[in-house]
């Protein structure tokens, strides 16, 4: 599997990252270890989780899937081989938290997602949501607490207006803590209409695209298929998805998918890893056989005309054709 640089940070990660959400809640053990097992032979290390996960299905309080893993790194003797990454922000009855990332919900969250995992640090660790009560400079304080005393790596965020990553990178740039070097963000091919809301989840936009480019931000691009869309009968696109650009985005799709011989989900899956700016998708799968294809999305090389049919279908008017490339706070203007 290829390998991609995490932001502006010295990591390299796997260029598809395992979505470990609904493994030991919905996704049951024996499966769940197969499926982990099936990624890391595929050549990946790269695996998700959060501390929240997956406290919505029944008989459920969160944590299971970072147990889960727990047991299959312990099992396996692989923590050194993979690079780690976990979430705190949105409720957890299992620690005790509510939704918030105050610095003692950080610390508290922090703590319990390592004490799960089996491990003394996390490779990768993201506020889920921004939480607009608590103070911003105390959560970046926190987690930059967290890198000094060797128990994060790399710090992220997670569902955030590009205003608020700024706010957050130019504060911490300011005191000298530690950055946030990827954005976990809600993002497809096919895109959803302009004003539509996802909430809690954020959605990229052009503006958003615009905004990390200059950053140097890298995108985990989480619900990279809208849940089986693309793919299945019995799934229909999210309300929010539904309009004429994108009858025309999935009719490129289908062309492109065909003459290559991938299905639809290899080549969204391929668009995102090699579009600009390059996004890590987060699979997810519930089979070995829907992992396999997945999987197979990191050999399909787009060309460049590919990649600019399917990127200008359907494209909408800027809202502001005038306006320039947005430019970072405290970047070299010119």
């Amino acid at each position: 599997m290829k390998v991609v640089k995490l932001g502006k940070s010295n990591a390299e990660v796997s260029s598809l990252c395992f979505g470990a959400m609904y493994l030991g809640s919905k996704t049951n053990e024996s499966t769940s270890i197969r499926l982990l097992d099936q990624y890391v032979e595929a050549g990946g290390s790269f695996v998700d989780t959060a501390n929240a996960y997956a406290r919505w299905v029944p008989r459920c309080q969160g944590g299971e899937s970072e147990a889960l893993l727990g047991r299959w790194m312990k099992a396996r003797g692989n923590r050194s081989q993979l690079f780690l990454a976990s979430k705190v922000g949105f409720s957890s009855p299992v620690d005790g938290l509510e939704f918030g990332a105050s610095a003692k919900q950080i610390e508290i969250a922090c703590e319990a997602s390592l004490r799960r995992l089996g491990t003394d640090v996390l490779d990768l660790y993201s506020v889920h949501a921004d939480d607009r009560v608590s103070p911003l400079a105390e959560r970046l304080e926190a987690f930059d607490r967290l890198v000094r005393a060797g128990k994060v790596r790399h710090c992220g965020a997670s569902n955030f207006m590009e205003w608020r990553l700024e706010e957050a990178c130019w504060t911490a740039k300011e005191k000298g803590w530690a950055e946030y070097c990827c954005v976990q963000q809600r993002y497809s091919y096919v895109r959803p209409q302009a004003g539509s809301i996802y909430d809690p989840h954020v959605t990229v936009d052009e503006e958003f695209l615009d905004y990390v480019r200059n950053r140097g931000l890298t995108i985990l691009a989480y619900s990279p298929l809208l849940g089986g869309a693309y793919s299945r009968s019995d799934r229909e696109f999210p309300e929010q998805y539904s309009g004429p650009d994108t009858d025309l985005r999935l009719t490129t799709l289908g062309v492109v998918a065909s003459s290559r011989g991938a299905t639809v989900n290899q080549v969204v899956l391929a668009w995102l890893l090699q579009s600009d700016p390059v996004s890590i998708p987060v699979i997810a799968a519930s089979t070995q056989e829907q992992l396999a294809e997945l999987l197979a999305s990191d050999r399909v090389e787009l060309t460049s005309d590919e990649l600019h049919r399917l990127s200008s279908a359907g494209n909408r008017p800027a809202t502001h054709p005038d306006r320039q490339r947005v430019t970072p706070l405290g970047a070299k203007q010119g």
